[in-house]
């Protein structure tokens, strides 16, 4: 072993693990031997392989680099003298302590940081906790996340128990700052209250949404419940007092546990007094200078916001957060005044601010969800977010009925790095493949001459300009939803085409203005087009031979390889919906099967494809396909199964020729035959999504092994699985979240088994099935069931029945029940209380439910989705407009008149109709019985017509259907 030094200046250091130090058997022999002379040739996985090590090293270097061994080898004691010292120590924090002092480059991980540091401190090295600290400092604010949570947690308990000045202050600002992280992590329950208490306390706390940190509370509370004790628990409940309720989605609020009734009580009342004055409430916060509560978490971190569903949200709620600590009350009176005015409708033309306003911008924000929030006027909030978020690329408007189809261009004009939006809206039931229309009304709003474009002139804060066709400003958008908008007609497609010519992603489904000509222009300028979502809209053949002919060629594309079809777009096309498109026809269908070849996502839903058009299908990268309501044959639908492995999601309910008995018009195909034909289907693909009808015949446990995989599955009409493959299903699929059953024999055994053995079942939906249910295959705990639909199957429910079904299935949000004619009106109160968080009801043929009309279920105050007919005749004639005060975030109402008991409803106005998009009035008419006497009461009443009541941003339509939709 070479020399260490003088010989005075040696020491032996005998270092010991400190559980091989417990056993009396060790060895002498057993201890390697090390010199500090020659740290640089050490060989440290060898090392660490003995279970002791003996180390010559300097005693000045241990004296004047550490105050252990100073205060060890410079006393007075006897012990000073010693010249071999054993040392209990971790072997790889002790050695790296010796390299660290005899001046090797020091690694820091995260896997040994706390080892580093407390040996730092034990040892007292000053040198090496600096290092620690400017370790832990760089990581912490590093962009991010570089730390896992659960060292965070380490490193803050070790800190506080041992006194570590850095640590606290790094610890709580880091998880502020990744907030929105560390909430995914499993171990953000084991966070202690202290340190996510000033987590939450934090300038820095970086949130997507106040839901998001009242999601995360609960869930630490949820966790950590059970080991308090005493009066504790409510100390922990008051960092929910944290939580800014104002700025809560009210389905969100409607929805909190009964642990948090008082917390649900006190946001509904909060945000529903917002809603009916919210300028009132920000004038008073900025005069008095309180505007937390109401100010949106923005810091320089945060990259994402969500406020949808914060139906009082405005404007100028969003301002609020741009005001800066030493802006002047002046200047924050006047700012807010002209957005209150904006947001109220009330525009001001004449607001100009004396001097450039210092407004805070936050340059990370990348994404902002607006979705559902009717109070925002459109045109004030551009300018907001393209003040305050520069960089914003991704904007979600979702069912914001005010947003017109000019303020698309406004939006594109005042946010260039926009490249993503979404301004869908509901699609309307009126789509022409669906209903046939009798009669049509349209009344136009009346527009006030005052342009919302001109509303606010201030040249430094407020400018604004327009796009037109001829100057068009070109934008960089490549994601565009505008579904369900009936106001984009082919001239905005035009202008679209125009402004967006990277456009890859298109949604216009159910945009039924739009023809196939203004398709067809749209995708012969927008040549990177890869998804298009077409569905019930006028996509025909003109779109077709755009998408099929050699668009890229033409225009120089460089990007394309040797496959006949390369040079068109339909061939790189990944996504493709056009189901309930009638215009078009199957030779049009067959040429675009010979040229899509890329294609990842494929929905025929109710066209006019047949099996020659799907064998002209030679693409191989299918993961997800439906054929539902088609005429291809169970043969056809296997052969593109066996080119395309990677199907996860396949439909085919309602294909009647998938159950076909006629081959070549000669011999009949067996049931073996049909049989083994399914399973070739499944057998070629690991499936996740299924749904099946006609040609889905019984399969035996074997079979039924390549299923094992799926989260969904629905069975239809025509569909005969079988009562043990039915009773097997939890067992084979266990990972199963959605089971719909249509037109099945079922048992109570089957329902029990779904219920007791699916412990992720989010989905239950049962429609027409038949079988001897009983109330007693309701009673397994379903925890986690999201959507309830009973549809004709539980005729005996009774209101005891329906409150333990509201026990065992606490969290359904969408629940649909018919045919239940034992109920009556006090199911209102059982329904609301037990899921006061429902968004969707639909009850129908449901006894006596409404007869003495409707007001419990009102408190249920985040429904969007209100069905209610023929539950008996005690709904009023301003019914609709007491709907629309209570339910704030209703937009879809559907009633009967038979249900009216004042003969009619009143139609709402425009301007009470609040977020109302849908009111669907059926109407019946008498008609005699063919399997009665003609005694009295023999007629019975059927369906005649609807009246459908639209409403959009720029006139309101009254149309009638023969349908009963």
């Amino acid at each position: 072993m070479a020399s260490a030094g003088s010989d005075g200046d040696v020491v032996v250091l005998e270092l010991i693990d400190p559980a091989a130090f417990e056993d009396e058997l060790l060895a002498r022999e057993d201890l390697a031997s090390i010199s500090t002379s020659d740290i640089d040739s050490w060989n440290l996985d060898l090392i660490l392989l003995s279970p002791a090590i003996k180390i010559l090293a300097a005693r000045s270097r241990l004296v004047e680099q550490s105050a252990y061994f100073r205060s060890l080898f410079c006393g007075s004691f006897s012990e000073s003298r010693l010249t071999q010292v054993s040392i209990q120590w971790n072997f790889e924090g002790f050695l790296t302590f010796l390299q660290f002092i005899h001046g090797s480059q020091l690694y820091i991980t995260s896997n040994d940081f706390l080892q580093i540091l407390e040996t730092s401190l034990y040892f007292g090295v000053e040198r090496l906790l600096v290092e620690c600290e400017s370790w832990f400092h760089k990581m912490t604010y590093a962009k991010g996340q570089q730390l896992p949570l659960n060292l965070v947690i380490e490193v803050w308990n070790f800190g506080l128990e041992h006194g570590v000045g850095f640590v606290p202050e790094l610890c709580k600002g880091y998880l502020a700052r990744n907030f929105a992280w560390i909430t995914s992590w499993s171990s953000f329950p084991d966070i202690p209250y202290d340190l996510l208490h000033s987590c939450i306390e934090h300038p820095l706390l970086t949130l997507d949404s106040e839901r998001q940190l009242c999601e995360a509370l609960i869930n630490w509370i949820s966790t950590n419940r059970t080991s308090w004790k005493g009066s504790s628990s409510n100390y922990h409940f008051n960092i929910l007092k944290k939580v800014k309720i104002c700025l809560l989605p009210l389905e969100f609020i409607a929805g909190l546990g009964r642990d948090l009734s008082q917390l649900d009580v006190e946001g509904s009342c909060t945000i529903l007094d917002l809603l009916k004055d919210c300028s009132s409430s920000i004038h008073r916060a900025v005069e008095g200078d309180e505007l937390d509560d109401l100010r949106i978490r923005v810091t320089e971190y945060t990259e994402k916001i969500v406020l949808s569903g914060c139906i009082h949200i405005t404007a100028a709620s969003i301002l609020l957060a741009l005001f800066s600590s030493d802006l002047e009350m002046t200047s924050k009176k006047r700012i807010m005044h002209a957005f209150t005015e904006a947001d109220s409708g009330r525009m001001n033309n004449n607001v100009r601010l004396e001097k450039p306003l210092r407004l805070f911008t936050f340059s990370n924000v990348r994404e902002v969800d607006i979705s559902k929030c009717p109070k925002l006027h459109i045109v004030a909030t551009i300018k907001c977010l393209a003040l305050a978020f520069p960089s914003l690329s991704i904007l979600r408007a979702s069912h914001c009925s005010q947003f017109k189809n000019e303020d698309l261009y406004f939006l594109i004009q005042n946010i260039p790095k926009l490249t993503e939006a979404d301004i869908s809206v509901d699609v309307s039931p009126l789509l022409p493949a669906k209903v046939y229309v009798v009669s049509t009304n349209i009344e136009e709003y009346r527009v006030s001459n005052t342009s919302s474009y001109a509303m606010l002139e201030d040249k430094s804060l407020f400018s604004v300009a327009r796009p037109t066709l001829e100057n068009p400003i070109m934008s960089n958008i490549s994601k565009l939803t505008l579904e369900g908008r009936r106001d984009i007609t082919d001239v905005d497609l035009l202008k679209i085409s125009a402004l967006c010519g990277s456009l890859s992603y298109l949604n216009i489904k159910g945009c039924t203005a739009v023809t196939d000509m203004g398709i067809s222009t749209l995708v012969s300028k927008c040549l990177k087009i890869q998804s298009l979502f077409l569905s019930y809209t006028s996509f025909g053949r003109n779109s077709i031979e755009v998408l099929c002919s050699d668009c890229l060629l033409i225009q120089k594309f460089t990007e394309v390889d040797d496959h006949k079809y390369s040079k068109t777009i339909a061939y790189r096309l990944q996504q493709l919906h056009i189901d309930g498109c009638k215009g078009v026809d199957r030779d049009s269908l067959s040429q675009l099967m010979c040229c899509s070849y890329m294609l990842k996502e494929l929905i025929l839903r109710e066209t006019a494809i047949n099996d020659d058009a799907l064998y002209n299908f030679s693409g191989s990268f299918l993961e997800s396909l439906d054929v539902s309501e088609t005429l291809v044959s169970l043969e056809a639908l296997s052969l593109v199964i066996r080119r395309n492995p990677d199907i996860r999601c396949l439909k085919a309910t309602g294909c009647t020729n998938l159950n076909q008995c006629v081959v070549d018009n000669l011999a009949l195909t067996s049931y073996n035959d049909t049989r083994n034909h399914f399973f070739e289907v499944t057998r070629h693909c690991i499936l996740e999504e299924m749904a099946f009808g006609w040609g889905f015949s019984s399969l035996s446990v074997e079979e039924l092994l390549h299923l094992n995989c799926l989260r969904g599955i629905t069975i239809g009409l025509g569909a005969s699985p079988g009562h043990h493959m039915l009773n097997a299903l939890p067992k084979i699929c266990p990972m199963l979240q959605s089971v719909i059953l249509i037109f099945q024999v079922i048992s109570d055994s089957i329902l029990r088994s779904i219920g007791e053995s699916l412990k992720n079942l989010r989905v239950l939906h049962l429609c027409c099935c038949l079988g001897d249910l009983t109330s007693f295959n309701f009673t397994a705990r379903m925890h986690l069931l999201r959507i309830l639909r009973l549809e004709r199957v539980t005729p005996w429910m009774t209101n005891e029945d329906l409150s333990v079904l509201t026990k065992n299935c606490p969290l359904v949000l969408e629940f649909s029940l018919t045919g239940c004619k034992l109920l009556d009106s006090a199911s209102q109160k059982i329904i609301a209380d037990g899921w006061p968080g429902l968004t969707f009801i639909h009850l129908e043929e449901c006894g006596q439910i409404t007869s003495s009309g409707v007001s419990s279920l009102f408190n249920c105050k985040a429904i969007e989705d209100l069905l209610l007919r023929h539950n008996g005749k005690g709904i009023g004639r301003k019914f609709i407009h007491d709907a629309t005060c209570s339910l704030p975030l209703l937009r879809k109402l559907a009633l009967d008149l038979c249900d009216a008991c004042d003969g009619g409803f009143d139609s709402p106005q425009h301007a009470e109709r609040c977020f109302l998009s849908v009111v669907m009035i059926s109407r019946c008419k008498s008609q005699k019985c063919a399997f009665e006497s003609l005694a009295v009461g023999s007629c019975r009443s059927v369906h005649k017509d609807t009246i459908v009541l639209e409403w959009n941003c720029k006139e309101a339509r009254t149309s009638v259907v023969k349908e009963r939709i």
